[in-house]
């Protein structure tokens, strides 16, 4: 079940995963490094629009993200060798 804890922590693990600050990811979907700080601590939620961005982002489900599954699901599987 979804739970905003899940959601706050996975973000933070992916962006930190990706070697990235906070004001980066803030660039990459088009919101304030403020905003990046208050959705990892918890203080607020995010638009679907912006959800959709994050997954986008790091190429990960938004079922991940919500903690609906556990592990990651890419939005992109990776190509076959030889297509």
């Amino acid at each position: 079940m979804y739970h905003k804890d899940i959601f706050c922590m996975r973000v933070k693990k992916l962006r930190k995963n990706a070697k990235e600050q906070q004001k980066d990811l803030a660039e990459a979907i088009g919101v304030s490094q403020a905003a990046i700080s208050d959705i990892e601590n918890g203080r607020r939620t995010t638009s679907f629009e912006n959800l959709a961005s994050i997954c986008t982002h790091y190429n990960v489900s938004a079922d991940y993200l919500l903690g609906l599954i556990d592990e990651p699901r890419t939005l992109i599987p990776p190509k076959k060798e030889g297509t």
